[in-house]
Formats: C-alpha cells, sequence, structure tokens
C-alpha cells in the first residue's frame, strides 16, 4: 500500500550542496554488507512469543538449525522450512522456528549449516527498556530548553535552541514569510526530525499517539496504567504529579497552541502548517548555533485539524491534574475546529520546500473526521458527534485503504472511539473495532508471504520515505486488534514488527539507535551527527531511523544503492537523508509499539480476554465553550449508570456515565448517590456537584441538560479517601433509581 514520502528533507539537495558532501568522501562505496546468512532480532525475543529467524540459502531442502546458550551448550534443535524466492529481499530464505524453547537467558546463537547468527536475548527486559528510550528521543528533541546532563548524561547535554540568544535569532517573535502584521512567540515544542523545523501535522500524530498511550490504559481492561505514571521517565517534570508521558505530549501542544492565528487577524483560529529556517540548514549544526532567520509559513486547513483534534484530547486527558489547561486547550480546538470549517480547502502547497519539508496533503476529510471524533468524546455535543457520524470515515472506513500517517488520520478518531466510552451505539463501536481487525487480518496475510515479515511494508512490492515508521504503525493496528479480541496471532503479528526493526531483516541492521549487535549510527541529524564531527554524538538509545526506501531521493542512497530490492534500500550514512533521518512521528509510533509490547510481554503473554465495549474509566468530560452548546440530546427517567475509578494512595477519579433508558426525554436532570467509606469530592465536572456527608447531588450544566432517550451524559469528579474505596450506592436521577451497569 503506497505511502508518501515524509517530504521534511525533499529540498535538501541543496543541503548536500552546502555541507553533506564534506562529510560523504565516498558516495560511491559499495552497499551494506549484511553479514551472516542468519537473521535474527538481535536484541530479545520475548518469552511465550514466536522466535523465528529467517535464513539465507539456496538449499531446496531443509537445513539443521541447533540453539547454543553463551557458554556453547545445544539447547534446542531443528530443521528449517524452505521458503524460497523472497521478492522484497531479492532472498532465497527458509525459516528457523525455535518458539518452543522459552527459557531466559542472554547470549544465545542460532547456527545454520555452520553459519551462526549474532548473539540474543530471550528476556522481556528489552522491550521494557525500549519503552523508555523511545519515549527519551522526544526530550532531546526539545527545542527552546537547555537539554540536561542529568537526563541524558553529558553526552547529549546541549543548551537551548532558538531562545533568541545569539547567534540564534529565536523563535519569540517569528514573522511570517509573507507578511501577516504580526509575529508569534512559538518557542518550545520538538524539532521534527533531523531538521530543526517544527511542523504542525507531524507534530499533532505524534502529540496524539503519546496521549493515546495513556489513554488506552485508562479504557483498557489489564493495560498497565502505572508503566509511564509521574516519575518513570527522565524529564524535568518528573515529580509534579502528572503522568510522564503526557508531560511530554504538553511540551508538544504547547507549541501547537502558539500557531494559532490570533484574534482580530485574518484566518483567526488557525494554525500556521510549520516553522522553520529560512534554508536548509547545514549538517551538523547545533541547535544553539543556528544563526539563521526564522518564518512561519501560511496557515492550513490540515494543521487547523491537528491542533483541533489534539488540544480537544489533551483537553480530556488533563482535567484530574490541571483542568485550567484543559480548558484553554479545549477553547483552542474549538476556536480550531470552526476556523477550519470556515476555510475547508486552505492546503500547503507541495512546492513549499525551501528550508523545511512541505507536508502538502490533497485532501483533508479525514482530518476533519478526526478532530470531530475528538471534540465529541471530549465535550458530547451533537454538532460534533453529527459531523463525526455523517462523516465518510465513520466506522472504520480509512481501514480499509491502509492504517495512519501524518496525511491519513482517519484511524486515529476511529482508535479513540473504539476505545473510550461514548453515546454512540454499541453496535458503531463494534463496527469500527472490527474494522481495525480487518485490517490487522490484511497484515497477517501480506506478512505470511514474506520472508522477513514487514507489516504494512512492501504491499506494493515498494518502500517508502518512513518504512520503518509504517512498519510500527501497523504493529500498533495488530497490537490493538488483540487487545480487542485477545487472539493470540494479532500479538504475534505485533512483535513480528518487532523482530523486523531489531534486526530480523536482510541487512542484519537494527534500525533503533543503541539496541543490537549492529544498530544504527548515523542518522540524519544536525547535532547527532558524530559522522560529520567526533565531537559531536551519535543517535541516541531509541531512535528509529526511517528505514528502506527504495525511491532512492538523495544523492548519497542513489550512488550506493543503485538497483536494490526494496527491504535492502537502506544505508547507515548521515547523508542518506531519504532512509536514514528520524521524526517525532516515527518515534511515537515505535513508543506506542514498545509499551505495548512491554505490558504484554511476561504476565501479557496471556490474552487480556476478549473486551467487547470499551467500559473502562471513561475519561473527565471537560465543559464546552457556549459556541458548542448541543442542538440535539444527550443524557433522564428511567435511568442506567455506569461507574468507574482510577484510584492512587489517598485520593481517586470518578467516572460517570448516566444513560436515559426511559421512552421520554429528559429536559433536565439531578443525579444523587451516597458514598459509604467517608470519601469527599473536592472538584467535578460536567456537572454541579454538592455533597452533604455521605449524599452527593450533581445537577445538570446549562449545555447537557436535555437527554433524549437512549442518549448518555458523561461526569465525572476529583476525591479524597482513606483506607477501602468502595464504589457509591443508590444512583438516582431525578428521584427514580438507576440500573448499574
Amino acid at each position: 500500500m503506497p505511502h508518501r514520502q515524509r517530504p521534511a528533507a525533499l529540498a535538501a539537495a541543496a543541503l548536500l550542496t552546502l555541507s553533506a558532501l564534506a562529510v560523504v568522501p565516498s558516495l560511491a562505496a559499495a552497499a551494506p554488507d549484511p553479514g551472516t546468512p542468519v537473521r535474527v532480532n538481535q536484541v530479545a525475543y520475548v518469552p511465550g512469543t514466536p522466535k523465528q529467524a529467517t535464513v539465507v540459502s539456496t538449499s531446496t531442502g531443509p537445513l539443521a538449525w541447533t540453539l547454543r546458550t553463551a557458554t556453547g551448550a545445544t539447547v534446542a534443535s531443528g530443521q528449517t522450512t524452505v521458503r524460497g524466492a523472497d521478492a522484497l529481499s531479492g532472498d532465497s530464505v527458509h525459516v528457523a522456528d525455535f518458539s518452543a524453547y522459552d527459557t531466559p537467558g542472554s547470549g544465545y546463537v542460532l547456527s545454520v549449516s555452520g553459519n551462526d547468527s549474532l548473539p540474543f536475548d530471550i528476556s522481556a527486559d528489552a522491550v521494557r527498556t525500549l519503552r523508555t528510550d523511545a519515549l527519551a528521543f522526544f526530550y532531546h528533541q526539545r527545542s527552546g530548553t537547555p537539554i540536561e546532563a542529568q537526563y541524558v548524561g553529558s553526552r547529549y547535554a546541549r543548551p537551548a535552541g532558538h531562545v533568541n540568544v545569539a547567534p540564534n535569532q529565536g523563535d519569540n517573535a517569528v514573522p511570517c514569510r509573507t507578511s501577516c502584521g504580526y509575529t508569534l512567540d512559538v518557542r518550545g515544542g520538538w524539532y521534527d526530525a533531523g531538521d530543526q523545523g517544527k511542523y504542525v501535522v507531524n507534530g499533532g500524530l505524534a502529540t496524539w499517539q503519546l496521549q493515546n498511550i495513556h489513554e488506552r490504559a485508562l479504557h483498557l481492561a489489564g493495560a498497565d496504567r502505572a508503566a509511564l505514571a509521574d516519575g518513570t521517565l527522565a524529564i524535568p517534570e518528573r515529580a509534579n504529579g502528572v503522568p510522564d508521558v503526557l508531560d511530554e505530549a504538553r511540551w508538544e501542544l504547547e507549541f501547537l497552541l502558539r500557531m494559532q492565528v490570533p484574534d482580530g487577524r485574518p484566518y483567526a483560529g488557525m494554525a500556521h502548517h510549520k516553522i522553520h529556517d529560512q534554508n536548509w540548514t547545514g549538517v551538523p549544526t547545533r541547535p544553539e548555533l543556528d544563526s539563521q532567520p526564522r518564518f512561519l509559513a501560511p496557515v492550513s486547513t490540515a494543521a487547523t485539524l491537528n491542533l483541533a483534534a489534539t488540544a480537544a484530547q489533551a483537553a480530556r486527558l488533563w482535567q484530574p491534574y490541571d483542568a485550567a489547561f484543559a480548558a484553554r486547550a479545549l477553547a483552542a480546538a474549538e476556536k480550531a475546529y470552526a476556523a477550519a470549517k470556515a476555510n475547508p480547502n486552505r492546503l500547503a502547497p507541495a512546492s513549499d520546500t525551501i528550508g523545511g519539508g512541505a507536508y502538502e496533503d490533497a485532501g483533508v476529510g479525514d482530518e476533519f473526521y478526526w478532530a470531530a471524533v475528538e471534540l465529541y468524546v471530549t465535550t458530547g455535543a451533537a454538532g460534533y458527534r453529527a459531523d463525526a457520524t455523517g462523516s465518510t470515515y465513520y466506522k472504520g472506513v480509512s481501514f480499509t485503504t491502509r492504517g495512519y500517517d501524518w496525511n491519513w488520520t482517519g484511524g486515529l478518531g476511529d482508535t479513540t472511539l473504539a476505545l473510550v466510552p461514548t453515546g454512540l451505539p454499541a453496535a458503531d463501536v463494534a463496527a469500527t473495532r472490527s474494522a481495525i481487525v480487518s485490517y490487522a487480518d490484511r497484515l497477517l496475510s501480506q506478512i505470511a508471504a514474506q520472508g522477513y515479515p514487514s507489516p504494512g511494508a512492501g504491499g506494493d512490492g515498494k518502500f517508502y520515505w518512513g518504512s520503518n515508521g509504517t512498519v510500527a504503525n501497523n504493529g500498533n493496528a495488530l497490537a490493538l486488534a488483540f487487545d480487542f479480541t485477545g487472539q493470540q496471532k494479532y500479538r504475534s503479528g505485533a512483535y513480528a514488527a518487532h523482530d523486523y526493526l531489531l534486526g530480523r531483516n536482510p541487512l542484519n541492521q537494527s534500525y533503533v539507535a543503541g539496541y543490537g549487535e549492529r544498530p544504527v549510527r548515523n542518522v540524519h541529524h544536525r547535532f547527532w551527527a558524530n559522522q560529520a564531527d567526533s565531537a559531536l554524538p551519535t543517535a541516541p538509545p531509541g531512535s528509529l531511523s526511517g528505514g528502506p526506501n527504495s525511491e532512492l531521493q538523495d544523492p548519497v542512497a542513489q550512488a550506493q544503492l543503485a538497483g536494490c530490492k526494496a527491504q535492502k534500500c537502506f544505508v547507515d550514512d548521515i547523508g542518506a537523508y531519504s532512509v536514514n533521518e528520524v521524526a517525532i512521528n516515527w518515534n511515537s509510533a515505535l513508543a506506542w509499539l514498545a509499551n505495548w509490547a512491554a505490558e504484554r510481554a511476561g504476565a501479557g503473554s496471556t490474552p487480556p480476554g476478549p473486551t467487547p465495549s470499551p467500559t473502562v474509566s471513561p475519561s473527565p468530560t471537560v465543559s464546552p465553550s457556549p459556541s458548542t452548546t448541543p442542538t440535539t440530546t444527550p443524557p433522564v427517567a428511567g435511568c442506567a449508570v455506569t461507574y468507574t475509578s482510577n484510584s492512587w494512595s489517598t485520593g481517586f477519579t470518578g467516572n460517570l456515565s448516566v444513560t436515559n433508558s426511559s421512552a421520554a426525554a429528559w429536559s433536565s436532570w439531578t443525579l444523587t448517590f451516597r458514598f459509604t467509606s467517608g470519601q469527599r469530592i473536592s472538584q467535578g465536572w460536567s456537572g454541579r456537584f454538592t455533597q452533604s456527608g455521605a449524599d452527593v447531588t450533581v445537577t445538570n450544566e446549562s449545555w447537557n441538560g436535555a437527554v433524549a432517550p437512549g442518549g448518555s451524559v458523561s461526569l465525572g469528579f476529583n476525591a479524597s479517601h482513606t483506607g477501602a474505596n468502595p464504589a457509591p450506592v443508590g444512583f438516582a436521577v431525578n428521584g427514580t433509581p438507576c440500573t448499574l451497569r
């Protein structure tokens, strides 16, 4: 399935003219030698998962294999299965399956016909480490703040970039490239990739994926909510009482909010598409030494909808931690969505490649759907619901084409609806989940025919810019299919994506820096540029290279890889930007997959059990502004209540979904219930809370009092407890007892 290239470095021919030729002394060097013909996940296979290696051999009969420990003791043996010619790699291959051996250990070697693999472990430790290293990438990429040695070590520490300290010209008052009469303070955010530009559409996807790591854990039975809690990442915010993955996402979201056009200006509420240097930044250039002027690109509908979607998502996730920020994010999201609807065809041009990538997108229907979904889930407002359910992308339609990427975002909205409780019909939620599972089935069929399984990449015989991001994102789709069904085949497919990225590929190349015997070192980057300047570092552990690209869109790849088979169109060279750059949206996909893989390792090797509908801990609903007052009804006379909570040592968040199960509409509602163990509410949302002793009364807000038959309203609260924290009892609406679901 074709994926458009990530164009952020397309204009870097100019960059190569300026500097990279000096760091690539021989463009005619041979393509990389893959080494041993026994290709394995050179980091670790997780116990309880399939353990397979690809073996290059023209033999038409099975070959004997042995598995040895680090001391040389043989612990398993068997015969390969002949697969024959593999189109994507050009290799003739066998598969060695040693899944039956499951004893944890390090330094295992698989030997086939006298050829030894690179050593590897059988252990869950590596995926747990990768979970945090893949997220550490984002702190490294922060703009507008010093990267401190206490978090990253002295090798990777650097001063703040682009904060108006010479020679920087700063991001605190950036003008429009075409005069707009104002400047914006757009400090902060993440540098997008190997360049030092900041792009809203790429930032939107990456922000959503980090936030979704947290939101999935809120709503999926058996998910590991503690894994990325406060104090789990090495970042400055690690002791502020907020889950660290949300803190990291907020660093980018604050930047996205700053890219919004201020009130009173043309296109107010829309978001500028990107901000970067006037010309492509040379390699190497430390961020704090960049002396070029920086400019805002014009607004785009796609960027505006990315802002609307991610800010709406953040609003519900931040409500328990920072209600003021949640309200600010929601206000910006609503303003952006309205502005996008008023300007639906402001499309970024493909020609805008001087100094930064174009990130053009010819169609934004998928972004409109995604933004409407996120706003509906957060507010419950009927207008957003109508836009989401009336979209041609509703119920997983985008998954009939492909998964998701920065320019194909319908699947993000689908994932939200598949995970987060709403007032939508259960049949629609089931259809959305079914679309994701059907897509996962297509991925399994595809990788079953590949000698080196790489889900979603190479489906049309080609690999495109950012193919490793495609593999990781499709690994995520397989992971969700396992979450929804509990079927082991999807879990195995997701771990196969992991294996490919960590070395089971035709080049014996771990595409993740710092992982495996042959990890990437020379990614295309202005600061991690050791190949260009030995005083600078290589890529930090957990950084994902873009991966093979059979279109060969840079001079180094063209010179070294001419005639390459699709999966072999890669070289670990700083000048090969079309195959070896990094990007925030590829690393966010890896971080999501690694988090899931760590969670489903060990005890998670048994299926979680099917989760037929999202019913666990709904996110807090944030009150919308008056401009989004529902025009039709969500949740009163017969009633049903769903209650869930998320507790910590002395506090908890309670979440309620109240459904009108009567035949008559409610024009207003009053919910009552009581606690049984001295719990005290400190804050509530989407209703007016009062508490007298153990008894709690909640009356509707002006915007959510009307509830149609079958409609629902979501509300929640923060509260304290001591000792036990049982669920409240005695739920009633307007005096009528409610059924508990």
